[in-house]
């Protein structure tokens, strides 16, 4: 059987299971903020302090939580199927990359990096940015979370649009299919032929797009799903 070119995309719903708060709770906060307070070139203009504490605390809490079995599986996919499997997330944690993923895409940043106002160097940062610290490629002291708010544009869109438009199979996992542009990948990937799928905790916004869809923790129908394609 000729291989199989696959993209998953992931999205909150994956790392909950770990203990990562959700981006939408029920109240409409982000961990007790409101998404315009901490996720917006804005705010960061009017309260620089409070967004850095906040992304600050996010960033140590990592050392709290460990890649679950879904994360697990879709780093065993990828070790299956090489160069035709690509993982784009919308997650800034570093979860996937602990569980063995390498074929990835962060399209909204990464919470273990800092993005300089200055130079736009990106760096890898473990520690507090609300002291402002310099910037190890220029020395300015304009470092920021490098996270993709509200109104800017993700990460390596062309790149991602290429694999949807190769892609036989398109994969959503954990998503909300409120947040554009990933909600539209769905779209982007049937126009171009692909088989969607959609494996979330309970129907997305977007399930009518979808060709399938199987419902329930992606600790479980994750890994089952990912054991049918690799006994293929």
């Amino acid at each position: 059987m000729s291989a199989m070119r696959i993209v998953v995309l992931t999205g909150a719903g994956i790392s909950a299971e770990s203990g990562v708060p959700t981006f939408r709770d029920s109240d409409g906060l982000w961990e007790g903020h409101r998404v315009e307070d901490v996720a917006t070139p804005e705010a960061y203009e009017m309260q620089p302090g409070v967004v850095q504490a906040f992304y600050d605390a996010r960033r140590a809490a990592l050392d709290l939580v460990e890649p679950n079995p879904a994360h697990a599986a879709l780093a065993r996919l990828e070790e299956h199927l090489g160069d035709d499997f690509l993982l784009v997330t919308q997650n800034i944690d570093d979860l996937h990359e602990r569980a063995g993923s390498q074929r990835l895409i962060h399209m909204h940043g990464e919470l273990k990096k800092a993005l300089c106002r200055s130079c736009g160097r990106r760096s890898e940062w473990l520690g507090e940015l609300s002291d402002l610290p310099p910037c190890p490629a220029c020395g300015t002291c304009e470092l920021r979370p490098d996270v993709v708010w509200f109104g800017e544009i993700p990460y390596r869109m062309p790149e991602i649009e290429d694999a949807l438009a190769e892609a036989d199979l398109f994969v959503s996992i954990g998503t909300s299919g409120a947040v554009y542009p990933a909600a539209g990948f769905v779209q982007v990937a049937r126009a171009y032929g692909a088989h969607t799928l959609e494996l979330n905790l309970v129907p997305s916004e977007g399930r009518s797009m979808f060709h399938e869809a199987r419902h329930g923790r992606a600790g479980q129908i994750v890994p089952e799903w990912v054991e049918e394609q690799v006994l293929r």
